[in-house]
């Protein structure tokens, strides 16, 4: 048997789509194996604190996982698909939608992490 080969750790912003695509399928990320209904990563509401409470089972997940800053990367960049809903990265659509002018204007994802941040226009 062999073993996959590791993926190289790189700053977040350093990866092509297709390396997120295998960083997030590798098996790191937490939500892979949680359990949790898939209702749970898909809040209803669009007001922040509501869609964050009935999503916090799984933003939990997305706070201790090791590829989070990839999993926000990843939604940014898909937010035309994948990453327009549910939760990625530990946030809500809404707030990605309030962060993603500066990170389109060059802003690290991890920026986004830091209390406080999240709700910057």
């Amino acid at each position: 048997m062999t073993a996959k080969p590791a993926l190289a750790r790189k700053m977040p912003g350093t990866h092509s789509e297709r390396e997120l695509w295998r960083i997030l399928h590798s098996g790191q990320a937490r939500c892979a194996d949680s359990g949790l209904d898939p209702e749970e990563w898909f809040p209803l509401s669009a007001d922040v604190s509501r869609a964050r409470a009935q999503a916090a089972s799984a933003i939990a997940l997305c706070t201790i996982c090791p590829v989070r800053a990839e999993c926000l990367e990843f939604a940014l960049r898909q937010w035309f698909g994948a990453g327009g809903d549910g939760v990625w990265g530990g946030l809500v659509a809404a707030e990605r939608r309030a962060i993603r002018r500066q990170w389109l204007g060059g802003a690290a994802v991890t920026e986004f992490f830091a209390e406080g941040r999240r709700s910057a226009s």
